[in-house]
C-alpha cells in the first residue's frame, strides 16, 4: 500500500489538542486495511518525524434515521501516533507539512 493512501487525514479536536501538547499524541483517519507498522512508516516518512508508538481502533458507524428509513454510516479506522521527545508535526500547528 502506498504511503499516501495509508493516511486519509488528520483529526483535530479540542480534546486531542490537549493530548498533543502534553503527550505528543496525534490522531489520523487511516485506511481500514493499514497495519500499525504501515501507519508508523507513513507518518515518519511524510512528516519527517520519529514515531514512538501507534495505537489504532476501528470505529463502528452509527445508525441514523432519515424519515422512515434507517441509514448506517460507514465504519472507519483511527490511529493515535505518539512521537518521540522533541518531535512535532507542523500541520497541526497551522503550518504546512
Amino acid at each position: 500500500m502506498e504511503l499516501t493512501h495509508v493516511i486519509k487525514g488528520p483529526i483535530v479536536t479540542e480534546k486531542l489538542e490537549a493530548f498533543r501538547e502534553s503527550q505528543r499524541l496525534y490522531a489520523f483517519w487511516v485506511d481500514r486495511a493499514a497495519s500499525k507498522q504501515e501507519v508508523a512508516q507513513a507518518v515518519s516518512q511524510l512528516f519527517r518525524v520519529k514515531v514512538e508508538e501507534v495505537r489504532t481502533c476501528i470505529v463502528r458507524g452509527k445508525i441514523k434515521r432519515r424519515g422512515r428509513s434507517l441509514i448506517k454510516r460507514p465504519n472507519y479506522k483511527k490511529a493515535f501516533v505518539q512521537l518521540k521527545e522533541g518531535e512535532k508535526i507542523d500541520l497541526f500547528d497551522g503550518g504546512a507539512a
